[in-house]
This record gives C-alpha cells, structure tokens and sequence, in this order.
C-alpha cells in the first residue's frame, strides 16, 4: 500500500530533490543521500527500491540535456566492470553488511579529498582513463550503486584527477548511471523490490523529479570550472562523512 507516514515525505521532499540537483548539476556525488535519508522512516531496502525509479526518470531528463557531451574512453572501460559490480550487488544483496560496506567508501572517499588538499607534491597533470583503475572503480562503483545507489564517491574517485571539464564530467557521469539504473531494475524486480506499494508512492513523490534536474541544470551552468571542481572534492568529501556516520550509527547512538 502507499506509504501514510507523513515523516515519510517530509524526508523525501528533500532527499529527491537535492539528487536531481546532484544528478543533472554536479555528477550525482550526492546521490547516495536518498536512501540514508529515507531509512529514517522506512526500512532502507524499501528507500532503495522506492528511488529507483525515480532516478530512472532523473537520469532520461538529464540524460536529454548531456546527450552529445560525455567521455566514450571513460564508459567503454567503467561501464563492463560495473555491470560486474551490479551483479555481484545482487547475488549477495541478502548477505551484505550495509554498514561495512559505507565505512570502507567513505574511508576512500576522505582519504582521496584529503589527499588532494594537504598533500605535499608538486601539482600533477591531469590523468588519464586507466584501465586497471577503471575496472576497479567501477565494479565498486556498480556494487554500492546495487546496494545503495551510493555509486558516485568512487567514480569521483577515479575521474576526478582527470579534471575533465565539467559539463563533459557530468554528462559522463549521467550516462554511466542513466545505464546502471536501468540495469538496475531486472535484479530489484527479482528480488521483489519493486512491489506496488513502492511503485505507488514513487510515482507519488515523481513531480520532484523534473524539478531537481531544473535545478542542477541551472546551477551548473552558473558554476565556473575552477568553482566546480572546488564543489565536487566538497561534495565527496562531505558524502565519505556521511557513509561513515552511518556505518558507524553514529547519529542511533546520539540520539540523533
């Protein structure tokens, strides 16, 4: 049945809307904050399930606006290796330690931003796409985007020194994730996550979606490119804090 808590969509106004501004403006970074912000009102298996089709349609809106703009070397070599990632997410999905699996990428994430700010080396070049770190990020990044939709930290990781510009970083992060949710739907269908109620109350909470993708559209065209890429190391930061307070429970034990 169609969720009645209204908790439920106070938290959910927020949650979906900052991951259109997320997805569509700054390379979903943010994205992971839908789920950890739903599970305050329902459990977090029913948070992924319900945003999942929600983000199907962020990603075709984003996808319409980034469609002629995205890194071809970048997507042949993370999207193979996250399709690995996907379906090792849902043949463990049953046996998998939420909390574990936050503490180990927000660890990455923190120790990739801190890296970049207080290390003491002369200013490197920008990278290039790796293959052998882009087979590893990836099926990270598929794995978390599986259990969590908490794929962008370390697919930041990985095209983050390549200093991309920024609507070419975007629009490669939109097509990578436009195919992992998709993708995405036949496990969580399996597995019996997509059950009417949940597909009720998403297409409930769905007029947000076209709304935050507006936004992060707008925002990131007012956004310089220095400014950008100053926000991105923020944001991944600020989202590896965010997977370690919840692997930890920190806000349970502060009566937060």
């Amino acid at each position: 049945m169609l969720i009645d808590n209204p908790w439920f969509y106070v938290a959910a106004l927020p949650a979906v809307l900052i991951v259109g501004i997320s997805k569509s403006g700054f390379g979903g970074g943010l994205g992971l904050v839908s789920v950890p912000i739903l599970a305050f009102t329902i459990p977090p298996a029913s948070a992924a399930a319900i945003m999942l089709p929600i983000l199907c349609v962020m990603d075709l809106m984003s996808w319409w606006a980034y469609r002629r703009i995205w890194d071809r070397r970048n997507l042949m070599i993370l999207v193979p290796a996250a399709l690995v990632g996907l379906a090792i997410g849902g043949l463990t999905f049953r046996f998998m330690s939420e909390d574990a699996l936050r503490l180990i990428i927000g660890a990455i994430a923190l120790l990739f931003t801190l890296d970049h700010w207080l290390g003491r080396r002369p200013k490197l070049a920008p990278s290039e796409a790796g293959i052998g770190l882009g087979a590893i990020c990836g099926t990270i990044s598929g794995f978390t985007s599986f259990i969590a939709h908490a794929g962008g930290p370390i697919l930041q990781v990985y095209l983050l020194p390549q200093r991309l510009d920024k609507t070419l970083f975007v629009g490669t992060t939109v097509i990578f994730f436009l195919i992992m949710n998709y993708v995405k739907l036949v496990p969580y269908a399996y597995l019996g996550m997509l059950s009417a109620g949940n597909l009720t109350t998403s297409l409930v909470l769905l007029p947000l979606a076209p709304l935050g993708v507006w936004l992060g559209l707008r925002l990131h065209r007012l956004v310089s490119q220095a400014l950008f890429y100053r926000l991105m190391y923020f944001l991944t930061f600020a989202a590896g804090i965010k997977l370690i307070w919840d692997g930890l429970h920190l806000g349970a034990r502060l009566g937060l």
